[in-house]
């Protein structure tokens, strides 16, 4: 997953250039004061992609566009204009996006340094908040947006797509029924073939970009070539590893089918194996067990530079269960006896799992903002990732990187996930820059 390996840009062109009905007709589909206003935090990959998927929705107008990198935000402001969209108000300062009382929605898809201090802005200003994955860079940060939530009553939905998978959904209705039995263990899994990401030199910030913009809520930090645009995920500064980065679909699925929430304690084994003499600071490699009450396990293998496929995916979860077992992942499920026969069967048309795609646009990334936008109407019959859901996910991605950089297990209060010892507790949070500060 190299920056040049990036197909965001031919894929916007195609995506927009085929959405110019979309924006034309669902404008006439509701009255002005029916549509949703929504605006975009972050464009360059992933948001991106969003951003296409909630052009494809009946009833919503994309009007604010945020970026810190001016040409991403040029080229986006165009973009929206080409769809079919009135001119977007944009400006590469969240807080002047939202003073505008006219935006409904925030999609915040900035690095994960910033998810929950815009997303706690954005409440505090009135807007529902769409959010990317991770939910938080680290737990208290959560803790703060979940208090924001409580308090402003608006709707927030993290980004873990494979929520509203009508297979996902099947799925976990037929665990409720009864058909796995008792699910005693997940084993979760994520391989990729990442190359080095070299050596950064200290640089002054280019002209496109505004470096202080960009660092927000985290303290400052001199500019290095190597950061922007994707390889500040494999720092711990703004960063949260390829854990938050990819295992948080995974943990969230088995966490989901076998109704768990917090563990009572967590182990891990990683280190960094592979292009050992370039700047990334984390692991490459990672296993994490999390032990929950009633002698339930979930398991996560993490190879970001060793694609190795299981069940002939990149990526799945595998549940274990007293009358059989279950594979799943985005393209669809398989349910297995305990003598290995498969029982049922369900794959998704025309949908497949790609490791190396940034942006993720598709029918699930579509399903899961139509959520979104019925939740905030509310006709939906049930929001699919409420955040107490995406906290609880995130926490447990939080929890294996604390393991980690600990360096020995750690333990939990499965009342509240708070970590139990000083060492632990080190990472529960950090400071802010300041004017940048969250409070509960």
């Amino acid at each position: 997953m190299k920056m040049e390996r990036r197909k965001f840009i031919g894929l916007s062109a195609a995506t927009f250039g085929a959405l110019a009905f979309s924006a034309s007709s669902y404008a006439r589909i509701l009255g002005a004061n029916d549509r949703i206003n929504v605006g975009f935090m972050g464009t360059k990959s992933r948001g991106m992609g969003l951003l296409g998927s909630f052009a494809k929705m009946q009833g919503v107008n994309l009007t604010h566009n945020c970026d810190v990198d001016s040409r991403v935000l040029e080229k986006t402001h165009n973009a929206i204009i080409k769809a079919g969209f009135e001119p977007p108000k944009s400006d590469k300062d969240i807080r002047k996006i939202l003073e505008d009382p006219t935006l409904d929605a925030l999609v915040i898809a900035a690095p994960d340094h910033w998810h929950a201090t815009a997303g706690v802005m954005a409440l505090e200003a009135g807007k529902h908040v769409y959010v990317e994955k991770p939910l938080s860079h680290n737990p208290h940060e959560g803790e703060i947006f979940i208090a924001a939530q409580n308090k402003y009553k608006k709707i927030v939905q993290m980004g873990n797509q494979q929520r509203s998978s009508v297979e996902s959904i099947e799925l976990m209705m037929l665990i409720e029924e009864g058909l796995l039995g008792n699910i005693y263990r997940a084993e979760t899994w994520y391989g990729n073939d990442r190359g080095s990401i070299g050596n950064g030199n200290l640089a002054s910030p280019p002209s496109w970009l505004d470096w202080n913009l960009w660092q927000g809520p985290a303290p400052r930090r001199p500019y290095k070539d190597i950061y922007v645009h994707y390889n500040w995920h494999w720092f711990w500064h703004w960063g949260t590893g390829e854990i938050c980065n990819n295992a948080a679909h995974e943990l969230d699925i088995a966490r989901w089918a076998m109704g768990l929430d917090v563990p009572e304690k967590v182990s891990v084994t990683a280190g960094r194996n592979f292009h050992t003499t370039d700047d990334w600071e984390m692991y490459d490699t990672m296993e994490v067990r999390y032990d929950f009450p009633g002698d339930k396990t979930i398991e996560w293998v993490g190879n970001s530079c060793n694609k190795v496929n299981r069940f002939g995916r990149g990526r799945g979860t595998l549940l274990l269960g007293t009358n059989g077992h279950a594979i799943v992942d985005r393209s669809g499920y398989e349910i297995y006896s305990t003598d290995g026969t498969l029982l049922r069967e369900r794959k998704a048309q025309n949908r497949s799992v790609n490791t190396n795609d940034l942006v993720g646009a598709g029918a699930l990334t579509e399903a899961h903002v139509n959520n979104f936008l019925e939740s905030i109407r509310g006709v939906a019959k049930q929001q699919h990732s409420p955040i107490a859901d995406g906290h609880s996910s995130t926490l447990l991605c939080h929890l294996g990187n604390i393991a980690y950089r600990v360096g020995e297990d750690i333990y939990c209060d499965s009342s509240n996930g708070r970590v139990k010892g000083a060492d632990a507790n080190r990472f529960w949070q950090r400071e802010f820059q300041d004017g940048w500060n969250l409070s509960m």
